[in-house]
């Protein structure tokens, strides 16, 4: 199996030393393997998303002594392919639309007792099902947030059990029980208003098409990677290797952000920074 990951950064802000390091690790892990690293512009939000900060990703990106195979995916010119995975899904009746917003699932969740945490999946709170009722058949679908009806995918996949190679901090051949994600993961949105599609879809159809091997990226998305399995399954798509890597974290220990302009690749170049510098921050 040729080794093949990739990049794929947001233009809504500039990259830190976060960014640094993950595309550093995945660009010297396919070096190292003999294989190809590519370059993805997750752009799909694009009330946020900005040109002037995807040419920034590019300039950082050479100047850190990267470079990818052409031509670079960007999610924008992608829509009709996520569409089209929607409406597969919806017409297998795995999809309901939900015009709850973020204030109506907190009030929903509220814990009768005081101090009672509320369960939190991948994306925040897990979703109560306020919305959740199947479409009569024959019903177009909506333009709106859709959400994924775990109970009928996990029934739709059958009982065997969800599984994926960890490579990261903690190798390990990770198996899950699908019904455990009902509870732990809820009905996740898979088309968000406006944007037509979200995140956990994209990925996985992005990956999928660009022939990603080995999917390299930070801890924090170590938890949302069974429902990603979930979804490769329901839409017949390969499962890569996934190593999730360790944050890069400020001062007092908080993982690095878009607002953490402070850290921002651009200005440690502009104070005169070398990549080797850059290297030796991260601990590369």
């Amino acid at each position: 199996m040729q080794f093949r990951t990739r990049f794929a950064p947001s233009p809504t802000g500039p990259l830190h030393l976060g960014h640094a390091y993950s595309a550093m690790l995945a660009h010297d892990m396919a070096r190292a393997a003999g294989g190809d690293f590519l370059l993805r512009i997750e752009d799909i939000d694009q009330s946020r998303a900005r040109p002037e900060w995807e040419s920034q990703i590019y300039d950082d990106l050479h100047w850190l002594g990267l470079s990818w195979l052409d031509p670079v995916m960007r999610q924008s010119d992608r829509l009709s392919t996520y569409r089209s995975a929607l409406q597969g899904l919806w017409d297998r009746g795995l999809l309901y639309p939900c015009s709850c917003n973020r204030r109506d699932i907190l009030a929903a969740l509220s814990a009768p007792q005081e101090g009672a945490e509320l369960p939190t999946g991948p994306d925040g709170p897990v979703y109560p099902g306020t919305c959740r009722r199947q479409p009569a058949p024959g019903t177009p679908m909506p333009d709106q947030a859709l959400r994924l009806d775990l109970a009928r995918a996990v029934a739709a996949i059958g009982p065997d059990p969800l599984r994926f190679s960890e490579t990261g901090q903690h190798p390990q051949q990770v198996v899950i029980d699908p019904k455990s994600l009902i509870d732990t993961v809820g009905d996740i949105v898979l088309a968000r208003r406006g944007m037509g599609t979200s995140y956990h879809l994209s990925v996985v159809l992005d990956d999928a098409a660009q022939g990603i091997t080995h999917v390299i990226r930070g801890a924090d998305l170590f938890e949302a990677t069974p429902l990603h399995v979930l979804l490769q399954r329901l839409l017949k798509l390969p499962t890569p290797i996934y190593h999730h890597h360790r944050l890069i974290r400020d001062d007092a220990g908080k993982r690095l952000a878009k607002r953490d302009d402070a850290r921002a690749i651009a200005k440690y170049r502009a104070e005169g920074a070398t990549p080797q510098d850059i290297r030796a921050m991260v601990g590369l």
